[in-house]
């Protein structure tokens, strides 16, 4: 009996300490997925701004050909075609600049980011 009860203790504290080796097994898992959650995330913030910006770009040039021909053609609407030329650019560069809040947003905001940290080792 005595023997019995020795190997049932030993028995429940080797299950007990396979249990928590088990836990921060999954502790770290689960900190390795989010890791890997914010690299897509990064990625795709990179390629946000770099779409955007390209965008954003091409618009502009765009737009400022347009007013260049216009004054070309009609040099006395040179002043209405340029404030509404700033305007536009002003519009194009605003949705290049949300781009940026929302890529933002994404790199600082993510709820993963502590764990992550914690695992990098900054915190």
């Amino acid at each position: 009996m005595k023997k019995l009860s020795k190997i049932m203790i030993f028995a429940v504290l080797f299950v007990l300490a396979l249990s928590t080796l088990a836990m921060a097994e999954a502790d770290t898992a689960v900190k390795v997925a989010g890791l890997k959650v914010f690299y897509g995330i990064v990625i795709a913030a990179g390629f946000g701004i770099a779409l955007a910006a390209i965008g954003g770009a091409l618009a502009q040039g765009i737009a400022i050909k347009g007013a260049v021909e216009g004054t070309a053609r009609n040099p006395e609407a040179g002043g209405q075609i340029t404030t509404t030329m700033i305007i536009g650019l002003a519009l194009i560069e605003s949705l290049v600049i949300y781009t940026l809040v929302v890529a933002l947003i994404l790199l600082y905001a993510y709820p993963m980011s502590a764990p992550i940290k914690a695992l990098v080792g900054m915190e």
